[in-house]
C-alpha cells in the first residue's frame, strides 16, 4: 500500500512541497502521534461505536450522542413523504408503531405466572415473589417474602391474531395544545421547553399532569440524565423532593435499562442493576427494583446456567443439597423481553417446519447443482425453512442466483436490505446490469452515488421511466428487492396476504448483522406458514444499533444449516479487510493506490488532511470526485469527530450560510427517520414545511423542530452510519483521541465500506494492529440463545 496519493497541498505543519512520508507503508505501520493529544478526546460520544458497551458502561455513560451512530431522530413526528405513498421515515415509524401493538396483544395473553425459580432464596426470590404478586393482581411489599398464589395459567393460548396490512396514513403527532401544556410544566421547573414535544409523544394525553405528578418522567426523553431530572423535580415538588423517593427508583431503573438497550442488551443481571442503581445515588436499589417490577414497567426472569465443563466431585451430602442448576437472574424492559421470546417463537417455527413444496424436486436437484457455495445455498434452502449465510461483498452473488433461480421454479422471491442504498445495489446485481457487489456503488440521493451502470440521479425515481415497479427495483416476473422498513410496514414489497402475512415464498434478508430484537420478531411474525428465511450477512461487521445480536446468537446456536460462502473480497482493499477480519492487519500491496496510509500528528492535521484528500488529491489521482467519497471516523464529538469534519469538508466544498437551520442547497446529508437507521441525500431547499432533502428512496420533508434532531450534515459519518452502504472512496479518520473507541468490528466496517479507494488518515499510531489483533466485539446481555435452547430439537 502507498503512502497519500500526490498533492499540491501541504499540511500546516510542513514547509511547502513536503507531502506524507514516501514509500510504501503496512497498515500497521509505526506512525508518531502527538503524546498529548486525546485531551481533544471524543469522550462519551466516541466511546462505544454504536453505543456497544458491557453493562456498567452502559448504565454510566450516555451523553447528547449516546445512542447508537445515527440515532438522532426521535420516531414521534409525523410521516416526512411529499409523495403520496408513505415514506422511508413513515415506514419505520408504522413498524414501530405495529410492533408495539404486537407487544401489547403478547402482554394480554402472559396470563400466567413464571413457571421457574421455585427454590430461589435471597434477593432472587424476592424479586420471583414481587413479579408473581403483581400477576395475581396483589401490590407486594417492599420485601415480599410471601409467595402470592399463582393465577391459573390458561389450558392453551389464544391463537395470535394477524395484522391487517397497513395502510399509508401518517403517524399521528401530539396535539398542540398537550405540547403547550407540558411545555409550562418544563418552564415551571426551569427544564428546556424545546423537550416539549418529545415529552408529549412519550406521555400521551395528559402528559402535562403525569409530569407534574412524576418529575422524573422527564428522563424517558433521550438525553436527559438523572441529575437533570433530579433537578427538574426539585423545582416542582420542593421539599417532597428526596433521593429515597418512590417514583425517582423506578424511573432511574428504567432508564439505566434503556442505556443498557442503547449499548445492545436486551436485558441485565439484577446484581449489574443494582450496582448502577448505587452509583446513581439510589439509597435502596432492590426496593426500587421490586417498585419497577410490580408497576409492570420491568420483567425478571431465571436462565439456567450452562454446567462446568469439569464435573465437580460432590459428597454425598452435597448431592442431596444440590437440586437445581445455577441460574442467573435477569431484569429488563417489557418491550425487549417480550420482543426476544417472540423471536425465539418465530425461528423455532422455521427451524422446525418443513418448508412448502414450491417448485419439483427435480427443479431443486438442478439448481442446487451449481459450484461451489452457491449450489451448497440452493441445497440447504431447499430443505429448510430458516438457513443463515456469511461472506463478504462478493458472497451476495450466491443469494442472488438462489432469488433468480427460485424466481424461475414459481416463487414468490424477494430480498431485503437494510439501507435504501443497499437495496438498490442488490438490484442491479439481480437484474445483471452490473456487477453489483465489488462495483462503485452509493445509492440514489447520495450525491456521491453511482450505480452500477452509471451515476444515479438525486431525484426519486419513476416506474414510467426507469423501468422499477412499485413494489421494488426490478422486472415484474422476477426476484424483486426491498428496504425491510418498507417490507414490514407495507410501504414496499409485495403486501400482505389475507391473513395478514407477507405474500411471498422466499424471503432473503441482507446486512443480517443489523438485526435488533424487535425488528427481527416483528419479521418472524409476519412470514407465512410453509414459507422460507435465509439471513445473509458479513458476521464481522458491527453489531445492529438496537437491542439484541440475533444473528450471532444464530450463528452460535447452531440450530441451523449455516452456508459459508467461498467468494473472496477481490483486490488490495478487499485483501486488507480480509485480514482485518482474522485478527490481522497485512500490509498489501497496492500499485494503483487503492490503499494509502496518510500519517498525521494531531486532530488539526487530520482535518486538513482529510479535507485535502476529498476536495483534491482523490479526484485528481484516483479520479473519483468528492461526491462520490465519504468520510468515516469513530465518533460525533471531538477535534475531528464528524462535526467538526463536516464543518470543514462543507466550508470547502458547498460553502453557505446555513440559512435552513445550518444548512444550505446541495449539503450532503445523514437523515436519521428512527433511531439506528441513517439514510443518505442532500438538501434541496426549505419552506414553511420544513426541509426539503432528496434522500435514498424518494424525497422527504423534516419539519422544522426535527430537523436539529433528524439531520446532520454527511460528508462525514460515524461506522454505524456508514453500514449497509459503499461508496467508490473512502477516508477513515484515526485522529489519536478516538484509540479508545477503536475494535477490530469497527475497523473492519470502516474499511469495507471502500469499493475502488481506501484512504486511513492515521494518528492512533499502535492502537490500530492492536485493535485488530486483541479487542473483539464487546458482548451483549441477550436471552435469545437460552430461549431458543429447549425449542430446537437436539440434532439440530
Amino acid at each position: 500500500m502507498s503512502t497519500d496519493p500526490e498533492t499540491t497541498e501541504t499540511s500546516p505543519s510542513e514547509d511547502t512541497g513536503t507531502d506524507a512520508a514516501g514509500g510504501a507503508e503496512g497498515a500497521g505501520t509505526d506512525v508518531t502521534s502527538d503524546a498529548g493529544e486525546g485531551a481533544e478526546g471524543t469522550g462519551e460520544e466516541t466511546a462505544a461505536e454504536g453505543a456497544e458497551g458491557t453493562a456498567a458502561e452502559a448504565a454510566e455513560s450516555t451523553g447528547e450522542d449516546s445512542a447508537a451512530e445515527g440515532t438522532d431522530g426521535t420516531g414521534d413526528a409525523k410521516a416526512e413523504a411529499a409523495a403520496p405513498e408513505l415514506s422511508e421515515a413513515a415506514a419505520e415509524l408504522l413498524a414501530q408503531r405495529l410492533e408495539r401493538e404486537r407487544i401489547e396483544r403478547r402482554k394480554a395473553e402472559k396470563a400466567g405466572p413464571i413457571a421457574a425459580g421455585t427454590k430461589l432464596s435471597g434477593k432472587a426470590a424476592d424479586l420471583l415473589a414481587a413479579v408473581r404478586a403483581v400477576e395475581s393482581g396483589e401490590k407486594p411489599v417492599t420485601t415480599p417474602f410471601a409467595k402470592p398464589d399463582p393465577a391459573p395459567r390458561p389450558s392453551a393460548a389464544p391463537e395470535a391474531v394477524r395484522r391487517p396490512q397497513p395502510v399509508a396514513a401518517d403517524p399521528g403527532t401530539p396535539a398542540t395544545e398537550t405540547v403547550e401544556s407540558v411545555r409550562g410544566v418544563l418552564a415551571e421547573g426551569g427544564a428546556p421547553e424545546t423537550l416539549a414535544a418529545q415529552v408529549a409523544a412519550a406521555l400521551g394525553e395528559g402528559a402535562d399532569h403525569q409530569l407534574r405528578e412524576d418529575p422524573w418522567q422527564l428522563l424517558c426523553v433521550p438525553g436527559v440524565r438523572p441529575e437533570q431530572a433530579d433537578g427538574f423535580a426539585r423545582a416542582l415538588l420542593g421539599a417532597e423532593c428526596a433521593p429515597d423517593d418512590e417514583r425517582r427508583g423506578r424511573a432511574v431503573t428504567n432508564w439505566l435499562l434503556e442505556q443498557a438497550a442503547l449499548a445492545g442488551h436486551t436485558a441485565l443481571e439484577a446484581s449489574a442493576l443494582t450496582a448502577a442503581l448505587a452509583k446513581q445515588g439510589v439509597p435502596d436499589p432492590d426496593a426500587a427494583t421490586q417498585s419497577a417490577i410490580a408497576e409492570g414497567e420491568v420483567l425478571v426472569f431465571q436462565d439456567a446456567l450452562d454446567e462446568p465443563a469439569v464435573p465437580v466431585q460432590r459428597t454425598d451430602e452435597e448431592t442431596e443439597e444440590v437440586q437445581e442448576r445455577p441460574v442467573r437472574v435477569l431484569i429488563g424492559l417489557e418491550r425487549y423481553t417480550l420482543a426476544e421470546e417472540s423471536l425465539a417463537d418465530g425461528l423455532a417455527k422455521l427451524i422446525n417446519s418443513v418448508p412448502k413444496e414450491d417448485g419439483s424436486a427435480a427443479d431443486w436437484e438442478r439448481a442446487g447443482a451449481a459450484k461451489g457455495s452457491t449450489g451448497e445455498l440452493i441445497r440447504a434452502v431447499a430443505g429448510h425453512g430458516l438457513v443463515l449465510h456469511t461472506g463478504g461483498e462478493a458472497s451476495l452473488e450466491e443469494p442472488a442466483a438462489l432469488l433468480r433461480a427460485a424466481a424461475g421454479f414459481g416463487l414468490r422471491a424477494w430480498a431485503a436490505a437494510h439501507s435504501p442504498v443497499g437495496r438498490d445495489r442488490f438490484a442491479a446485481l439481480l437484474a445483471g446490469s452490473g456487477s453489483g457487489a465489488g462495483s462503485a456503488s452509493g445509492g440514489p440521493g447520495d450525491p456521491g452515488s453511482t450505480a452500477p451502470g452509471g451515476p444515479v440521479s438525486d431525484a426519486p425515481r419513476d416506474p414510467a421511466t426507469d423501468g422499477s415497479t412499485p413494489d421494488g427495483p426490478e422486472s415484474a416476473d422476477g426476484p424483486r428487492a426491498t428496504t425491510l422498513a418498507g417490507l414490514l410496514s407495507g410501504a414496499e414489497g409485495p403486501g400482505r396476504d389475507a391473513d395478514g402475512a407477507l405474500d411471498l415464498d422466499l424471503l432473503v434478508v441482507l446486512d443480517a448483522p443489523q438485526l435488533d430484537v424487535e425488528t427481527a420478531a416483528l419479521l418472524s411474525e409476519s412470514l407465512p406458514d410453509g414459507a422460507r428465511l435465509v439471513l445473509a450477512g458479513d458476521p464481522a461487521v458491527l453489531w445492529s444499533a438496537g437491542p439484541g445480536r440475533v444473528f450471532a446468537d444464530l450463528l452460535a446456536s447452531k440450530a441451523c444449516p449455516q452456508v459459508v460462502s467461498r467468494r473472496p473480497d477481490l483486490g488490495p482493499v478487499g485483501e486488507l479487510v480480509s485480514g482485518i477480519g482474522i485478527g490481522e492487519l497485512i500490509q498489501v500491496e497496492a500499485p494503483g493506490k487503492e490503499v494509502v496510509i496518510v500519517p498525521v500528528r494531531d486532530a488539526g492535521e487530520a482535518v486538513h488532511r482529510t479535507v485535502q484528500l476529498v476536495a483534491d488529491s482523490v479526484p485528481r489521482v484516483i479520479g473519483v470526485p468528492s461526491e462520490q467519497t465519504v468520510v468515516i471516523t469513530p465518533g460525533h464529538g471531538g477535534a475531528a469527530g464528524t462535526r467538526a469534519l463536516n464543518v470543514a469538508l462543507k466550508e470547502r466544498l458547498n460553502p453557505g450560510p446555513g440559512r435552513f437551520g445550518g444548512f444550505d442547497p446541495g449539503d450532503r446529508i445523514a437523515y436519521s427517520p428512527t433511531p439506528g437507521r441513517t439514510i443518505p441525500g442532500r438538501v434541496v431547499n426549505a419552506d414553511a414545511e420544513g426541509l426539503h432533502l432528496a434522500c435514498a428512496g424518494g424525497p422527504v420533508v423534516v419539519p422544522k423542530e426535527r430537523v436539529e434532531q433528524a439531520v446532520r450534515h454527511g460528508w462525514a459519518l460515524t461506522a454505524h452510519q456508514a453500514v449497509g452502504a459503499r461508496w467508490p472512496a473512502v477516508v477513515v479518520v484515526l485522529p489519536g483521541d478516538a484509540a479508545q473507541a477503536l475494535s477490530r468490528p469497527w475497523v473492519y466496517t470502516a474499511f469495507s465500506r471502500a469499493d475502488r479507494h481506501l484512504s486511513v488518515v492515521h494518528g492512533v499510531d499502535q492502537a490500530l494492529p492492536r485493535a485488530v489483533a486483541e479487542v473483539p466485539a464487546k458482548p451483549r446481555t441477550t436471552r435469545l440463545p437460552v430461549l431458543l435452547r429447549p425449542q430446537v430439537p437436539a440434532e439440530a
